[in-house]
């Protein structure tokens, strides 16, 4: 079993960061990939980056491309979301995920292991 934990979120102004966390325990997340997703209120859980198990490839939603960046400490066993130039719209609860078949997927039935989200609101 894989259990994940997300940390880092909180209330930010506009144009501000965050970096979020997910750290990983039970089974080792080494051996998969792992993304990061978001759910507003009212809207349906979207993807936002993923990251291949050696952390060589990457993929991000168009719309945080070139503002967030996904990394991965595999000796920690921890995922990171770097998130600059926050915006409004970037509210929302994010959740870490667990993929168990080799590969990047880019929708949430994609991934295995979820962890309970932590509240990332940026005000205006």
């Amino acid at each position: 079993q894989v259990q994940l934990v997300e940390s880092g979120g909180g209330l930010v102004q506009a144009g501000g960061s965050l970096r979020l966390s997910c750290a990983g325990s039970g089974r080792t997340i080494n051996s998969g990939t792992m993304g990061w997703f978001r759910q507003a209120p009212g809207k349906e859980r979207e993807f936002v980056a993923a990251i291949s198990r050696s952390g060589a490839s990457t993929q991000y939603t168009d719309s945080v491309k070139d503002r967030f960046t996904i990394s991965r400490d595999n000796a920690k066993n921890t995922v990171y979301l770097q998130m600059n130039s926050l915006k409004p719209e970037d509210t929302a609860v994010y959740y870490c995920a667990r993929r168990t078949i080799v590969g990047i997927a880019l929708t949430a039935n994609g991934y295995t292991y979820w962890g309970q989200g932590t509240q990332v609101t940026v005000s205006s």
